[in-house]
C-alpha cells in the first residue's frame, strides 16, 4: 500500500437489514436469516431482503419512470449508493469515481427478455441497454450526478473487493481523491439457483417434518455435504485518500492473486491464490498482528477447507480468530466481499467479535487489525487489511 485510504461510509441492504444499527443488531444473535423460496415446482433455501427493504426498493423504482425498466441489481445499487454517499457527506461537486460490480449482472431482466424472445421470436426494445453490466455504475453516476470516472466489472465472487482495489489504485495514483466502490447482486431467479444446484454445491431443502438448524454451514470443516446458499444484497463503501478523522476504518493493506485454473469453479486444496493475496496484504506487518479474518468460505466442503488451509500456511501457529456471515445471509456472489468488509468494520467500531455458533467459540485478545478475504470462480483472490 502506497498510502493509507480511509473508509468513511458503508451502506448495505441484505437479509440483515439496511442501516448500520439494524445490521449490527442482527449480528448479535445466533439466528440465520435464510428461508425457503419457491421457484416454480422447485424450492430452495435463500437469503432474501426483509419486507421493509423490499418496500423501500419498490418505492424507489416507482419514483422514476426510467427506473421501472431497470433490473433489481441496478436499483439495489442506486439505493445503497445514495445512502452511502449521504452518510459520507459527499455531493456531486466532489466528482468522485464510481466502481460497482456484479457477478451475474441483470439476471432477472435478462432471463425475462430471453424467455420473451423464445416465445415471440423478437427482442424487446430495451433488452440490450438494460442488461449490460455497465448499466450499474452508469445509472448510479447518473442518479448521483457525479462527473468522475465510472467503472463496472465482473470478477465473479470477488467482484466487490476488486472494485475496492480499483478505488485504492485511483486514489493512490492521484487521479481521484474519492471513490465509491461496491457490488450489487439479485441472483434469486429459477435459472440461477438451478445452475448452482447443477454444480452440486447448494444446500438441500429441509425435508418436511424435520428441521436443519443452520442450512449453510460456512466455516464448518466437519460437514459432510455442501451447503452454499444464494442471497440477494448490495453494499457500497466510500473511500477517501489519507487518514480521515471521520473514518470508520483505515485500509492499511491490499493483496490480490490468481492461480492457474485447474477447474472452472475450484481453487487448489491449499488455496495458493489466498496464500499470495494474504501475504501481499500483510506487507511488512507481522502476521501475529492480525487479530481476525473474515473468511470467504461459501459453505462448500472444498472451498471452506482450502481457504482455512491457506490461512494455516501463512499464520502457522498463531491463527487469527475466524468468522463469516454467510451462515446468516447466504452468498451474495459479487456483493459478498463488501458485506464481509462491513462486518469487519462493525467489529472494529464496537470492539466485539462475532462468533459462528456451530464452530468452536473464539475470543481474540484485541480487535485492531482485521483481514477480509474473497475469491471468485477460478481463483481470483483478494485480501484487504483494515485497522481501527
Amino acid at each position: 500500500m502506497q498510502h493509507p485510504v480511509s473508509i468513511t461510509a458503508i451502506n448495505s441492504i441484505s437479509p440483515l437489514g439496511e442501516t448500520s444499527a439494524e445490521v449490527w443488531r442482527s449480528y448479535q444473535n445466533n439466528h440465520h436469516y435464510l428461508s425457503e423460496k419457491s421457484f416454480g415446482a422447485h424450492k430452495a433455501v435463500v437469503g432474501q431482503l426483509p419486507s421493509s427493504v423490499k418496500a423501500a426498493i419498490s418505492t424507489l423504482k416507482n419514483s422514476n419512470a426510467h427506473f421501472k425498466n431497470l433490473d433489481p441489481s441496478v436499483v439495489y445499487a442506486i439505493y445503497t449508493a445514495r445512502n452511502a454517499v449521504a452518510q459520507a457527506g459527499w455531493s456531486s461537486k466532489d466528482n468522485f469515481g464510481i466502481n460497482i460490480g456484479s457477478s451475474r449482472g441483470a439476471t432477472a431482466l435478462f432471463e425475462k427478455y430471453h424467455e420473451e424472445f423464445l416465445n415471440q421470436g423478437r427482442a424487446q426494445t430495451l433488452s440490450s441497454p438494460t442488461t449490460t453490466l455497465g448499466n450499474i455504475s452508469s445509472w448510479v453516476a447518473h442518479d448521483l450526478q457525479t462527473r468522475g470516472p465510472e467503472i463496472s466489472h465482473s470478477i465473479t465472487c470477488s467482484t466487490a473487493l476488486h472494485a475496492l482495489l480499483n478505488g485504492v489504485a485511483w486514489i493512490n495514483s492521484g487521479m481521484c481523491e474519492k471513490f465509491l466502490v461496491g457490488g450489487s447482486e439479485a441472483p434469486l431467479t429459477a435459472f440461477t439457483v438451478a445452475q448452482m444446484k447443477a454444480l452440486k454445491i447448494y444446500a438441500p431443502v429441509t425435508p418436511e417434518g424435520s428441521q436443519t438448524t443452520f442450512p449453510c454451514r460456512s466455516l464448518d470443516l466437519h460437514k459432510k455435504k455442501n451447503s452454499m446458499v444464494l442471497g440477494e444484497a448490495s453494499a457500497m463503501a466510500c473511500l477517501e485518500g489519507g487518514t480521515s478523522q471521520n473514518a470508520l476504518a483505515t485500509i492499511i493493506g491490499i493483496g490480490y492473486a490468481t492461480e492457474v485454473l485447474e477447474h472452472n469453479v475450484s481453487v487448489s486444496s491449499d488455496a495458493v491464490c489466498f496464500q499470495r493475496s494474504m501475504t501481499m496484504a500483510l506487507g511488512t506487518l507481522n502476521p501475529d498482528d492480525v487479530d481476525i479474518i473474515v473468511t470467504h468460505t461459501p459453505g462448500t466442503i472444498k472451498g471452506d477447507s482450502s481457504e482455512v488451509n491457506a490461512i494455516k500456511a501463512i499464520f502457522t501457529n498463531n491463527i487469527p480468530a475466524l468468522t463469516t456471515n454467510k451462515w446468516k445471509i447466504g452468498h451474495s456472489l459479487g456483493a459478498s466481499g463488501l458485506l464481509s468488509l462491513e462486518m469487519a468494520t462493525l467489529m472494529l467500531q464496537h470492539q466485539q467479535f462475532i462468533n459462528v455458533p456451530f464452530i468452536e467459540k473464539q475470543s481474540p485478545k484485541r480487535i485492531q487489525n482485521i483481514m477480509v478475504n474473497a475469491v471468485g470462480f477460478g481463483g481470483n483472490a483478494v485480501s484487504i487489511l483494515i485497522s481501527k
